[in-house]
């Protein structure tokens, strides 16, 4: 019989430490209830194998007997009384030798907020993200193990923040864009610019097939994210900015979780040359059309550079007051067809009926790059937001990173510094 006791015990004593080994696996990625539900094991078998090996080597050979448990009590998280408690932080109820029967939690209003019980009883699970400066009650009811009844209530308060911000995004959920489109972030304009590593933590991004990025800065409240290279064609996009519940930092909270997916299109490549005044449209590596093109003058030169589509236009006023030039000084305003808009200077592709004779020629724009109606036509229903026009040999300078979405002109290993 002493033999069988220490083996009883060394059994016990084996399953114990693989039980704990696999709460200390689990508990980082598991919920609460799972944690509490092996606790609860071990703890029994604790109690029940030593117990019983015990029994036996005391020379009790009454196989029937059962350790006896601790109070029923329930346990809340935040603790009672808790304020500037985050409304998306870990909330919710555990019970401790007892089942939950009911939770109840109610705002301020008296109105009931969603949650549930998990099937085992042992805790309680918010169900809903909770409001920004709101108290809220709630009430408990467990069965202990011993059928005694506990009732508990507690009240704990969210943080108030100081300011929100809400997060604009491009491309919006939905889009299929081109291998050039970087994803940009907005950080709003009437709250306190957030901390940068912050914000980048609250943004997650995913894809597929997986791509390596990073975040680059181009003022306190605009981050970008790309890859080190063009966007494969056919990649998915998933992002998710949780920002609500969020301290960003410098008093600033998030007003509204943003997701979006996203879809990588065809690899459309636009490469103008100014010397030759032709532009080729490549689409997936193929070459599909060579087209008579005029840049911009010398006295009004093209950027070089690698601009990416950012918008289209049916019909567009191209209106040189906007970049400063008045009608006085030369300027104009004239309206146009098939405009496809590559920086936010005044830099677009579209047609220009009164240059043809100067396609292929000369440049003789103020910036844009004309073509002919039909040409102009064709390639406005050929291009795409996030499409990408590479400019070479026009005289001018290069395109600065932060007009339209210079990004690729920025070098990787800059890129990846963050500009924090």
């Amino acid at each position: 019989m002493r033999l069988e006791g220490l083996t009883a015990r060394l059994n016990g004593m084996s399953l114990m430490k693989s039980l704990r080994h696999s709460f200390e696996e689990s508990s980082t990625s598991l919920g609460r209830g799972f944690r509490f539900a092996v606790l609860g094991v071990v703890a029994l078998l604790t109690v029940g194998c030593g117990a019983a090996a015990d029994q036996q080597e005391a020379g009790q050979h009454d196989s029937g007997g059962t350790a006896e448990s601790g109070p029923p009590s329930v346990e809340f998280s935040p603790e009672g009384g808790a304020t500037e408690v985050s409304p998306v932080g870990d909330i919710g109820v555990e019970a401790h030798n007892a089942k939950l029967t009911r939770v109840n939690m109610t705002n301020s209003a008296g109105e009931k907020v969603a949650g549930s019980i998990d099937e085992d009883g042992s805790g309680w699970t918010l169900g809903e993200p909770l409001g920004y400066g709101k108290t809220y009650e709630v009430s408990v009811t467990a069965k202990g193990s011993d059928g005694r009844t506990v009732t508990e209530q507690s009240e704990f308060t969210t943080v108030n923040p100081e300011s929100l911000t809400y997060v604009s995004m491009n491309p919006l959920d939905g889009e299929t864009v081109g291998v050039g489109q970087p994803l940009a972030f907005y950080f709003s304009e009437d709250a306190p610019a957030p901390d940068k590593q912050r914000a980048e933590q609250a943004i997650n991004i995913s894809t597929d097939p997986h791509v390596e990025g990073a975040f680059y800065w181009f003022n306190d409240r605009e981050v970008h994210w790309r890859p080190e290279n063009y966007w494969k064609s056919g990649t998915e996009i998933t992002i998710n900015a949780n920002v609500y519940g969020k301290d960003l930092g410098n008093g600033v909270y998030g007003e509204e979780d943003r997701t979006a997916t996203v879809r990588i299109g065809k690899r459309v490549v636009l490469s103008a040359d100014g010397e030759s005044h032709r532009m080729k449209v490549e689409v997936d590596g193929e070459v599909k059309r060579t087209i008579p093109v005029s840049l911009g003058k010398p006295s009004f030169p093209s950027h070089n550079g690698t601009h990416v589509v950012m918008r289209k236009h049916e019909s567009y006023v191209m209106d040189s007051s906007t970049f400063g030039l008045g009608m006085d000084e030369g300027g104009y305003r004239t309206e146009t067809k098939w405009a496809v808009r590559i920086s936010n200077g005044g830099e677009f592709l579209h047609a220009a009926p009164w240059s043809v004779a100067d396609q292929g020629e000369r440049n003789v724009s103020h910036g844009c790059i004309n073509m002919s109606l039909s040409e102009a036509e064709w390639v406005y229903d050929l291009v795409k937001k996030g499409d990408v026009v590479n400019i070479t040999n026009s005289g001018g300078k290069q395109l600065p990173s932060w007009d339209g979405f210079g990004d690729w002109q920025i070098p990787w290993s800059e890129w990846v510094e963050g500009n924090k």
